[in-house]
Parts: C-alpha cells; structure tokens; sequence
C-alpha cells in the first residue's frame, strides 16, 4: 500500500525529495489582397485571425496544504506549487482567457467549482490545471479527501454541461498517479502491453476533451521549490512560439520537453517523467494562438 500522498517529488534538474517524504524527513496564413482590400482567411477553431477571439475561461486550482479530519498525518507544503500556478494564470490571462485561480479547495469544494462552470458563459474554449497530490484515478483536495476524475468529467458531460457539449475542453493535470519512480528507459521498438488499469480515466471523458497528466499510470509526478517539471514544461510552450501549434502538437512537444530535458536530483537522481495524454477532439485546435495581451492581470 503507497503512501496515499504518491510521492510526487522535487525534479526539474534540481535537488529534492518527495512530498510524501518530507512529512517523514503560426501563424495565420496571410490574407489574401482582393480588388484592393484584405481577404480574412478562413480558420480552424481558435487558429489566429484577424479579429480577436471571444475570451475563454480557464480554471486552476492549486493545492498545497493539507490537513486530514480524522488525524492521519499528511505531506507537508507543496512548495513551488503556488508561484508556479500564478505564473500560468498570468500567463493564460494574456492568451485571452479570464481565469480563475483558486487556492487550498476541500474536495467537495472542486466538485463544486466545476459544477459551476455549467452555468458560466464561455468562449471558445475551457481549460483546467489541477495541481495537487493524487493518486492513479484520483486527486486530493486541502481536507486530504480524493476527488475521482471520473466525477469531474461526469459534472462536464454533456448530459450534466449541455453548455459546454460543443466547446473544446482541455486539463493539465500535475499530480502523482502512483508510487513508481520511472528509471527511464531506451525506447528501441516496440513497447509492451499498456498497463490496463489507466484506461478508466481515458474512457470516462467527455465529448470534445483533451486530457494530459504529468506522469504516466503508476507512476510519481515531480515537484521542487522552482516547481514542477510538467507544467514548467507547459509555461515554457505558452510563453514561447510553441503556443500557435495546434494542441496535439504542442502536447507532443511538452512530452518531449519533459522526457528528454528534465530528470530529478537528490536522492532520487536520475529518475525520469514521462507526461502522457489522450483525446477525443475532432478536428485540430489552436487554444493558445491568441495575440498576447500585455499588462493582463490574470485572475
């Protein structure tokens, strides 16, 4: 039985331990001139264009501190967790999106944020960034209660969201899925049989939604006072050209970002991450190729 804590450890080639441990120690095409004016082109949902898009909404929510009601010990502080949070709200916030940035949410408290999303007005797109502990399947609020994803893609489906049944849905989630620490290996050829109990979350989500977590099924995600190496790895993308990729692509590129650029240090040195994700959209999106609004103040 792991530490339900996982160990979601310090990594992003710097020194540290797992949390768990510490409570023990584009561009657009051109336009086209047509008899003297300028031809908008047509585009895919959210590529850039010649009008600024709808703003969308993003939600984050960050946990770092924990405490437990029936007196079980708990990690200690996320550090990095918080700086790294407002740093992407900041940063979302210039690619036009009116974000929320909620801070130590109790379980019953995430389920209700999302449930309030139902009767929000939204743009062109939805996204989340869930940073805290969890486990495979699961992450836990401030109050160390678990918060099924299952749950959370059940409140956005269409059935219980009809508002949000045709708008592009998008998660990053930051948080452990297991105990393993993944050793990093050389990938020749084929791999072997994907480890089935990480096929649940995939199959529960809803219609037009693309999810992508830290680390892959059973294994830790990583986390030092600088931050994570995930979404470190996101922030380097959105504040970078990377952002005017289409989504699948700039996920393919935080994979590689992670996988190839990032290893913890420290006690646990060496050991690798390897962020994974899954989608369902139907046609390529651009969410983050918004022109960059300067002065924004995110949240």
């Amino acid at each position: 039985m792991i530490n339900r804590a996982g160990a979601e450890s310090a990594g992003i080639r710097s020194p540290g331990l797992p949390e768990g441990a510490r409570t023990r120690q584009r561009q657009a095409r051109a336009p086209r001139r047509c008899g003297g004016g300028l031809e908008a082109t047509k585009h895919p949902r959210g590529h850039p264009s010649m009008s600024q898009p709808r703003q969308s909404r993003a939600l984050v929510i960050v946990n770092t501190d924990f405490c437990s009601s029936d007196g079980n010990a708990v990690p200690g502080t996320r550090r990095g967790a918080r700086r790294e949070a407002e740093r992407l709200s900041k940063t979302l916030s210039r690619l036009n999106y009116q974000v929320e940035l909620m801070h130590n949410k109790t379980a019953k408290e995430i389920e209700e944020l999302y449930q309030q999303e139902c009767g929000r007005e939204h743009g062109d797109y939805f996204v989340s960034i869930i940073s805290s502990h969890g486990e495979q399947g699961v992450i836990f609020g401030c109050d160390w209660e678990p918060v099924k994803l299952t749950r959370v893609f059940q409140i956005l489906s269409s059935k219980e969201c009809p508002a949000l049944t045709k708008i592009p849905k998008i998660f990053f989630i930051q948080a452990c899925r297991g105990g393993e620490f993944d050793q990093g290996v050389v990938v020749e050829c084929d791999s072997g049989e994907p480890e089935p109990d990480g096929f649940s979350d995939y199959l529960s989500i809803p219609p037009q939604t693309a999810v992508m977590f830290a680390c892959s099924p059973g294994y830790v995600a990583f986390l030092n006072i600088c931050g994570s190496m995930f979404l470190q790895a996101l922030l380097k993308a959105l504040e970078g050209e990377e952002r005017h990729l289409a989504l699948n692509r700039l996920m393919t590129r935080v994979n590689g970002e992670v996988a190839f650029h990032c290893q913890a240090r420290g006690a646990y040195q060496g050991c690798k991450e390897m962020p994974c994700f899954v989608t369902n959209l139907l046609q390529e999106v651009f969410p983050f190729a918004a022109p960059v609004t300067e002065g924004a103040d995110g949240v």
